[in-house]
C-alpha cells in the first residue's frame, strides 16, 4: 500500500492507534470489519462551531479484509439530506455540515444518510474526531514539526495555513494553495512522522485513549472495530 494511503491513520486523529486499542478490548457488538470490504465514515468536527460542532472534512477509509485499501475525501460543500429539515433556525435541508446539531449519535445517523444520497456509499461504521482530540494528541507530544519546521500552531491552524478554500471565494484568510483534503494530509504526514519514536507514538496512544474517555472521539456502532484488532492487531492496519 502507497505511504499516502496509510496516512489515513492519523486522519482519524491516531483514531486508529487510540480508538482500535481501546476497542480491542471492548464487549460490544458490531459488524464485523476484518471481514471483506468494509468503509469507515471519518467526521473531522469543529467542536465549538456550532451546537454538535461542524463538519468541515469528512474521508472514506475502505478496508479489504480487515487491512486499509483505499481513503476518499469528501467534501461537506452541497451535500443535503435527502429530506430532514435543516436544525434550529436554519432553512431548507439539512447539510452535512450540520449533521451532528441534535447530538452525535442522531447526527452520525444522518451523516451516513446524507453521505450515501449524495455519493452512494454506504458506511459500516461512522467516527467522529473533535478538534479537541487532536489538539491534545499534538499538545502531548511538542515541540512537533510540521514538514521539517517546529510549529506551536493547533491543528485546525495548521490545516488552513494550507487550504486553499476552494469554495470560499473572497475569503481574506486565504493563504494556502491546497484542497481540504490535501491540507489535511499534511497534519497526517507530520503525525505519522512523529509517531516513528517509540516515545512519541506511546504517549499519542495514551493521550488518545484519554480523548476517547473524554468524548472527544466518538464511534457507532461502539464495537465494530473488536474484531479487526483481535484478527488483524494494530500494526497490520498501520
Amino acid at each position: 500500500m502507497e505511504r499516502k494511503n496509510k496516512l489515513i491513520i492519523a486522519i482519524m486523529v491516531v483514531g486508529a492507534i487510540g480508538i482500535l486499542a481501546i476497542l480491542w478490548g471492548s464487549l460490544l457488538g458490531g459488524p464485523n470489519l476484518a471481514d471483506g470490504e468494509r468503509k469507515i465514515l471519518v467526521l473531522a468536527t469543529d467542536k465549538h462551531e456550532q451546537p454538535g460542532g461542524g463538519v468541515d472534512m469528512a474521508f472514506f477509509v475502505e478496508l479489504k479484509d480487515g487491512s486499509i485499501k483505499k481513503y476518499t475525501p469528501v467534501y461537506p460543500g452541497g451535500m443535503m439530506h435527502p429530506t430532514q429539515a435543516a436544525p434550529a433556525h436554519l432553512s431548507g435541508k439539512m447539510f452535512l455540515h450540520d449533521s451532528l446539531w441534535d447530538g452525535p449519535e442522531q447526527g452520525m445517523q444522518y451523516a451516513k444518510e446524507i453521505v450515501a444520497a449524495n455519493t452512494g456509499m454506504e458506511a459500516d461504521a461512522v467516527v467522529i474526531v473533535y478538534d479537541e482530540g487532536l489538539d491534545a494528541v499534538i499538545d502531548s507530544i511538542r515541540p512537533f514539526k510540521v514538514d521539517g519546521e517546529v510549529s506551536d500552531l493547533d491543528a485546525t491552524s495548521i490545516i488552513r495555513m494550507n487550504d486553499n478554500y476552494a469554495g470560499y471565494p473572497g475569503s481574506s484568510n486565504v493563504q494556502g494553495t491546497m484542497s481540504r483534503g490535501d491540507a489535511v494530509m499534511v497534519l497526517a504526514r507530520a503525525l505519522s512522522q512523529a509517531a516513528v519514536n517509540v516515545n512519541k507514538r506511546n504517549t499519542m496512544v495514551q493521550t488518545a485513549l484519554d480523548e476517547y474517555a473524554k468524548g472527544n472521539i466518538l464511534m457507532t456502532p461502539e464495537g465494530s472495530f473488536m474484531s479487526l484488532m483481535a484478527t488483524k492487531g494494530l500494526e497490520k492496519l498501520l
